[in-house]
């Protein structure tokens, strides 16, 4: 037996994980990253409680679960996050907090946070939204479990970001304000925690220019290599996006594809075609169908509707953390082309090694008439890419070095045991 597994079997037993949704369906980055973590805790033998908000915007029927929610002790509270606009005019007049951590803040919800540490009494309590450190002074209160903040990205970046790139000067003054609220917001936070898990060194690198001295562990997402999905059909050279369109990053960046992109890819390569799908995708969507583009809508299965496609397109353009769905993508052969934001976080990706890199309009069109004319060697970069992702992200690895820095937080019993003769 090893030391890192006799630290966990005396220090680390028990970890409650509290979600401000269910990590499920697994059709973007957020559960996938949940979901993924729960699955690495659970191999390596911890007890693992699941909390979970089940939202108004994102409702998920229990009974629709697969079984990894029946393996584990698992507790939801439907919880209303929906935007309301007397709501949001009263939170941006009277208050200085931002609109979402308001939202997430729910007396029900903070009652069974308390019934939970209570009763079943964690070791470790992993957060993963920076919004739901609003509990963290109840949790506090009520145990004495060390507290860890996953953060998924800088949100206040992607506030930032989606201003700089708005014409509209009220809706410009708006999301700076915003920003500015939730960078003051995410850096308290940020001292609230025993330790803070970012997903990627760039967003270490972000927290520690701010708290020199905080505790962060980076914990990128990782790829479980049996479990990397290779279509059996026949893949069409065409691209694809696929992604949340109620999330505004994504809209916007789509948008921004087909208006000012589209029709230069379409008079270069009049057969290449664009098929995009996501959830709660907006009906103005479908005025871009025709001439190669076609929406898809919100589809059943995501990987029915990837399976036949080789070339992701990612025109991203505000977002922070680490692009999971991307990483899937090149694990599995994908030809991604890709803004840097769109692969913000994959430490060690190349631009013309492993993926194909554009920012401007005339980038896209000059990649993707690459990709369409010189398949030979789109396919050697497709290769090259899910070579490098499966040998530098893997799960197990990952998870092993979390599973070791959250054990040495028990300082204590991982100091007797360190100097002992294991």
């Amino acid at each position: 037996m090893g030391l890192v597994h006799l630290l966990l079997l005396m220090s680390l037993q028990k970890i409650l994980i509290i979600t401000n949704r269910v990590p499920y369906p697994l059709k973007d980055g957020g559960n996938h990253a949940v979901y993924s973590m729960i699955e690495g805790y659970q191999q390596a033998g911890l007890d693992v409680y699941l909390l979970s908000m089940n939202t108004s915007r994102h409702f998920v029927p229990i009974e629709e679960l697969p079984e990894i929610f029946r393996s584990i002790r698992f507790s939801t509270v439907d919880i209303d996050t929906d935007v309301k606009i007397f709501s949001s005019l009263k939170n941006f007049i009277l208050s200085k907090q931002p609109n979402h951590a308001e939202r997430f803040f729910d007396k029900k919800f903070e009652k069974k946070v308390i019934d939970v540490v209570e009763d079943f009494e964690p070791d470790v309590i992993q957060i993963e939204s920076i919004y739901l450190s609003v509990y963290i002074h109840t949790i506090r209160a009520h145990c004495k479990a060390k507290v860890v903040t996953r953060l998924h990205n800088i949100e206040y970046q992607i506030w930032e970001r989606l201003a700089a790139n708005t014409s509209n000067k009220f809706k410009r003054f708006y999301l700076k304000d915003l920003a500015s609220r939730i960078k003051r917001f995410e850096e308290q936070a940020w001292q609230q925690a025993d330790l803070l898990l970012a997903i990627t060194d760039t967003d270490e690198a972000v927290v520690k220019a701010t708290l020199h001295d905080a505790p962060v562990h980076v914990v990128p997402f990782g790829i479980n290599n049996e479990k990397v999905y290779h279509s059996l059909v026949s893949e069409k050279w065409v691209g694809y996006h696929i992604g949340a369109m109620d999330w505004m990053p994504n809209a916007e960046s789509i948008s921004w594809f087909l208006d000012q992109v589209w029709k230069e890819v379409h008079k270069a390569i009049p057969d290449f075609e664009f098929h995009f799908a996501g959830r709660n995708m907006p009906a103005s969507f479908k005025k871009y169908e025709g001439k190669g583009v076609i929406c898809a809508g919100e589809v059943s299965d995501a990987r029915a509707f990837i399976a036949d496609k080789k070339i992701l397109i990612v025109p991203l353009q505000a977002g922070s953390g680490m692009r999971i769905k991307v990483m899937e993508a090149i694990a599995a052969e994908k030809l991604v082309i890709s803004t840097a934001v769109g692969v913000q976080g994959i430490s060690g990706l190349e631009n013309g090694k492993h993926f194909l890199l554009a920012e401007t309009a005339d980038d896209f069109v000059r990649q993707i008439k690459f990709a369409f004319e010189k398949k030979e060697d789109a396919i050697a970069i497709s290769k090259a890419g899910a070579d490098f992702i499966k040998s530098t992200y893997s799960q197990e690895a990952i998870t092993k070095s979390l599973l070791s820095r959250l054990a040495s937080m028990n300082e204590t019993k991982a100091h007797k045991l360190s100097n002992s003769n294991y």
